[in-house]
């Protein structure tokens, strides 16, 4: 079934590469892409022009995103993620240029860098909580960092300083209220600013209006201006 759940519930389609190494349990334990096809039972394959892998039937996506069919998707799919970034060769990967957002051989890097938020905001376990903690801990280095604001459309600015951009403003940015409420507890600056200037308060505000959402719909923001 995890195979069924990155074709259903992706924030995006997926490359039979990038699946493969979802997949995998460990780092140096990939499956093969005929095992990950075997695996669901002709229910899909792989466009030959691009390498998404997508379900036969476009009807059976809808299916499974109803609910109760997959209990549990956007959890697994979010700890996936973000075990994956906080495995240490990925968190040993540079982050201050463009040219290194890239690397070879770890093409899943771009998915789970830009859409963990995503994931997170429908459902966080406790588990998931530990992961994004450990990961926005060290979010100025991090080479997620600058993957994320790229696929955003951010600016090459962010490189001037790229630590700068903080766990903080991450949390921020994805409106996820319990997280970005706990960095502040814990110390983390809403005024700090980014290479743009820009305060985790602040972003909240353009980005998404006078509130942020968590999972039960709009709630007053957790922040509160620092003297």
């Amino acid at each position: 079934m995890p195979v069924l759940m990155w074709i259903s519930h992706g924030e995006r389609p997926l490359r039979i590469e990038e699946l493969c190494q979802a997949l995998a349990l460990d780092p140096g334990n990939i499956p093969s892409q005929d095992s990950v096809l075997e695996s669901c039972l002709g229910l899909a394959i792989v466009d030959k022009e691009t390498s998404i892998v997508r379900l036969t039937h476009s009807t059976f996506r809808e299916y499974l995103r109803s609910p109760g069919i997959l209990p549990g998707a956007h959890k697994m799919l979010v700890e996936i993620g973000l075990t994956y970034l906080n495995y240490e060769h990925v968190k040993q990967l540079p982050s201050n240029s463009f040219s290194a957002l890239n690397p070879p051989g770890i093409p899943f890097l771009q998915y789970a860098s830009a859409h963990w938020g995503a994931h997170v905001k429908i459902e966080l376990s406790d588990r998931a909580k530990l992961l994004v903690l450990e990961l926005l801990s060290q979010y100025g280095g991090h080479v997620s960092a600058p993957i994320l604001l790229k696929h955003r459309a951010f600016t090459r600015r962010l490189f001037t300083a790229p630590r700068l951009f903080s766990g903080l403003h991450c949390a921020t940015y994805f409106g996820i209220v319990d997280l970005a409420a706990l960095l502040e507890v814990e110390g983390c600056d809403i005024n700090q600013g980014d290479p743009s200037d820009s305060t985790p308060l602040v972003m909240k505000i353009k980005m998404q209006g006078p509130k942020v959402v968590d999972g039960n719909g709009w709630v007053p923001p957790p922040f509160h201006i620092l003297s």
